[in-house]
């Protein structure tokens, strides 16, 4: 992808006159160039030819590439060893918070993602051309908690008093600056986007030796695709990873690359996760209409959702569909996300009897699911999007119930796995399956991702919280030791301070948020109501100065709308459903006290929910346990006391 529209020393800018930039940019340029497009570059390239006149040196790029976000900056003056980030508000009489946020996320960007700015200053600068003078706040721009501001006549003197605070004697070599690698760690979210608006997952995703990098995965589930629709062969496949390896980002950038293959081929992302298909269908709904504006293609939202409901699909609405038809599935490939929460027999037979009206249904949901895609009598391909340990509530299958169907009725399908599935006891325990996988898959190294990609300050934190939940605190603090200075677990046991933290941590629109357990209902006690009901679209996209968006700290997400998407800084709010004494034991708030939870199957799901709240977060957390009222029989403090011990003994610091 082109990184820039155009870039050049500043002394060959101030030499080009401006209709020989405005056709380099023009010719760049992916939309209909609009006057008002025209008009802002030509204010902007007389501003700068202005104010740039007494620099004494600098490189300038214009519409510099940010691909995580799928937007370009408008300027980067790169000048002795500092990278100055221009945003123009061309004809803007004030300094708009929008603007400095959208500023200062494309240095966090930078900063993050751009190897060859990990080392340097990045100095956030907002252009409003007409607004008045201002004092600036220096400490607050070296924090990244605000931007430098200035007008149309006094940029130079603001680029000018910048580089005497900041710069060193080092230089940047323009040419390597430019040429680094761009190392992009983006949410499921913008992935979702960016894919959705055609990058890429080569340029959304990581690179870095040693890791497993998406681009290989879904390289090799395309290469299965193809040889299925060649030999016509009815396929197969699974894809594990650990939390946050970015199994959904492949499973979305499967089903986009298919689409661009053959049209008529259709595939389609299913999953079972209703927040994950809210969210992810809003988001796309918003930037397609967001950027159809910018284009100014005619397309409306509800166009916009017609598109997005035929790329991403509730799993159960299609199930339901398929239940009332006998129609061969216009899909040759779905990717199913989450397949190891599919439904047992038991729990689809009491659904359909219940909720359906149909009796004696004898399916799992994954043997009706391939009965469905087996209706092709030539070829389709199902791949298995699986996280390990990530079953969260009654009735989910896991990956043996997939197994189980195929081995007893579709044994003709070609199965493909990674050997991970068998050893890694997360997977699969059953042993005739292991054996039976062993016997009659096909073991693709490439088909597991072993590298979190979520929490790109450090890629131990789901190894790190494996021990946490295996009550090895040793092993667990040797990990946080290492890792700590990159992704901080703070302990607190005051709420407002807790709340503090966190927002004193992030910066731009780094989102953060409050989440708990479903099953900690006396968090109730501290204004944490976990039954009350949110709206992930809205908590998860809404901006900051809305109530309902997890910036707020007001409605907390339990592990049902959290899971399989993520914030950068969560709040981790933590109750005596899941307590620490000697060993992890298991309660059930129920009427008016708790309740052991005795099942083996039930603890489990307990233990996961708990993982999928404790690896959410991108870049840090802290864990908030209360300090109970000595008089509330339902909370004993010495329970929450003894958990609170344990996680210092992890090693997590205390605020």
């Amino acid at each position: 992808m082109l990184r820039s529209y155009f870039q050049s020393s500043v002394e060959q800018f101030l030499e080009k006159n401006e209709h020989e930039i405005l056709g380099a940019l023009a010719q760049h340029h992916a939309f209909a160039l609009e006057d008002l497009q025209k008009n802002a570059w030509l204010k902007q390239i007389e501003v700068l030819k202005q104010q740039f006149g007494s620099l004494e040196q600098g490189e300038i790029f214009f519409e510099f590439s940010i691909p995580r976000m799928g937007k370009r900056v408008d300027n980067i003056l790169l000048i002795r060893d500092l990278i100055f980030v221009i945003e123009f508000k061309v004809g803007e009489k004030a300094y708009p918070q929008y603007a400095k946020t959208q500023t200062i996320d494309y240095c966090l960007d930078l900063l993050n993602f751009h190897e060859g700015s990990h080392l340097h200053k990045v100095i956030p600068l907002l252009v409003s051309t007409q607004a008045e003078s201002c004092e600036q706040s220096w400490l607050a721009v070296s924090r990244l908690e605000d931007t430098l501001c200035c007008n149309a006549q006094n940029l130079y003197a603001v680029i000018k008093e910048a580089l005497d605070k900041f710069s060193s004697s080092r230089k940047l070599n323009p040419f390597e600056w430019a040429q680094s690698r761009y190392k992009p760690t983006p949410t499921i979210i913008e992935a979702a986007q960016a894919l959705y608006q055609g990058h890429t997952v080569d340029e959304i995703s990581r690179s870095d030796a040693g890791t497993k990098n998406l681009a290989i995965t879904s390289k090799k589930i395309e290469h299965i695709i193809e040889d299925a629709k060649t030999n016509n062969q009815k396929t197969i496949c699974f894809l594990t990873g650990v939390p946050g390896a970015g199994k959904t980002l492949a499973g979305l950038n499967i089903a986009n690359q298919r689409l661009k293959v053959d049209e008529e081929e259709h595939s389609v992302f299913l999953s079972g996760n209703g927040p994950l298909v809210d969210v992810l269908r809003e988001a796309l709904i918003r930037n397609t209409v967001e950027h159809a504006k910018l284009s100014t293609e005619k397309k409306t939202r509800s166009d916009a959702e017609r598109e997005t409901k035929a790329f991403i699909q509730n799993i159960h609405h299609f199930r339901d569909h398929y239940l009332k038809s006998d129609e061969v599935p216009i899909e040759k490939v779905v990717i199913f996300d989450e397949a190891q929460r599919a439904w047992q027999k038991e729990q689809v037979s009491n659904f359909m009897k219940q909720k359906k009206g149909i009796d004696n249904f004898s399916m799992s949901e994954p043997e009706f699911l391939i009965s469905v895609m087996d209706r092709h009598t030539d070829w389709c391909v199902i791949v298995c999007l699986i996280g390990g340990g990530q079953e969260i509530n009654t009735g989910e299958a896991g990956v043996s119930e997939w197994l189980a169907a195929l081995k007893r009725l579709y044994p003709d399908w070609q199965l493909y796995f990674s050997d991970k599935i068998v050893k890694e006891k997360v997977y699969l325990t059953n042993p005739d399956h292991q054996k039976w996988i062993k016997e009659n898959g096909i073991n693709e190294a490439d088909l597991h991702l072993n590298v979190s990609v979520r929490s790109f300050r450090s890629e131990q934190v789901s190894q790190l919280i494996q021990h946490v939940l295996e009550g090895e605190a040793e092993a667990a603090k040797a990990i946080y030791q290492t890792m700590f200075q990159h992704y901080p677990i703070m302990l607190c046991r005051n709420l407002s301070v807790a709340k503090k933290w966190i927002r004193d941590k992030a910066k731009g629109s780094e989102r953060f948020g409050l989440i708990a357990s479903s099953g900690g209902r006396r968090l109730k006690a501290e204004g944490i109501d976990v039954k009350n009901k949110i709206t992930p679209a809205d908590w998860f996209l809404n901006p900051v100065n809305d109530v309902r968006s997890a910036y707020y700290l007001e409605d907390v997400a339990t592990e049902f709308d959290v899971q399989g998407l993520e914030i950068d800084y969560s709040c981790v709010a933590w109750d005596i459903n899941l307590y620490f004494d000697r060993a992890w034991k298991y309660q059930a708030f129920k009427g008016s006290r708790w309740q052991n939870i005795k099942q083996v199957e039930k603890q489990k799901y307990l233990l996961n929910a708990y993982r999928v709240l404790l690896t959410r977060a991108r870049q840090g957390m802290v864990i908030y346990l209360p300090k109970a009222d000595q008089n509330d029989w339902t909370r004993p403090q010495v329970l929450y006391d003894s958990t609170y011990q344990y996680l210092k003994q992890c090693g997590f610091d205390e605020i």
